[in-house]
């Protein structure tokens, strides 16, 4: 059985508009590992091409417009926080018969395009020893750690039938940072990679993100449980634990 990303490619149809490419996995793949002489994608990117493919499909099916311009909007409004425009632009997606939490249940994470690259799909590269970040990587192990460790007290409530069901679902472990003069509230790599928590309200150029990290943070309680597994984790930084969320999709 495959992931969530191959049931939406087999659902909807979706294709590359680049004949270059075969198909969408083929796509990816080379993007991701740069095989195609380009400089390579990451995983986010790679997630905001797939969902826009996916969005511009469902509206094709449902005959509305798919302007790239008005299309990229609608996607930044979709998959950001509950907002009076997210409101609008519901009630106006309802006219074409269109549900605006479907289409957002429907767009994949980050993580999951890892873990159809990396795990359906078998690829891999080298990794590019001059941009190592031992800031992100940290993070991003601990992420993966506290997932594993999810699935296991997942499998356990499953087992036990005070959850069932439990062991089906997928994790994904975020980190979310939120602004604390406004109601910003990006994940951990959009900042990173953008260099700024908020844009209207970012400090001196000379500021880091990891020294922005100690902003005011965005917490979901971790399962129980595995509050002191993530705190062993996380090497002796307990404040990062805070950033840590957890939800079972």
């Amino acid at each position: 059985m495959g992931c969530k990303v191959d049931t939406l490619i087999e659902r909807y149809g979706l294709t590359v508009p680049d004949p270059d490419y075969d198909s969408v996995d083929e796509f990816l793949v080379t993007r991701w590992t740069g095989d195609d002489g380009r400089s390579a994608d990451g995983y986010k990117s790679l997630t905001e091409w797939f969902n826009k493919r996916l969005l511009r499909r469902i509206y094709e099916r449902h005959s509305r417009d798919t302007v790239s311009l008005h299309l990229e909007r609608e996607y930044e409004v979709i998959t950001g926080d509950e907002t009076i425009e997210r409101d609008e632009l519901a009630a106006d997606l309802a006219t074409d018969g269109l549900d605006v939490a479907e289409i957002d249940e429907q767009l994949i994470s980050w993580s999951t395009m890892r873990h159809h690259l990396k795990g359906c799909l078998d690829a891999e590269k080298e990794p590019d020893t001059a941009t190592t970040d031992w800031q992100l990587n940290t993070v991003t192990m601990a992420k993966e750690r506290t997932a594993e460790k999810a699935r296991s007290v997942l499998s356990s409530l499953d087992s036990t039938g005070r959850l069932p069901g439990a062991e089906r679902a997928d994790v994904e472990v975020q980190v979310k940072l939120s602004c604390p003069d406004c109601s910003v509230r990006v994940p951990f790599e959009n900042a990173v990679e953008r260099g700024f928590v908020c844009e209207a309200h970012t400090q001196s150029d000379t500021e880091t993100v990891p020294e922005r990290l100690r902003n005011d943070l965005s917490v979901v309680a971790l399962p129980f449980g595995l509050t002191e597994t993530v705190q062993t984790l996380f090497l002796d930084q307990p404040y990062l634990v805070e950033t840590i969320a957890c939800s079972v999709l």
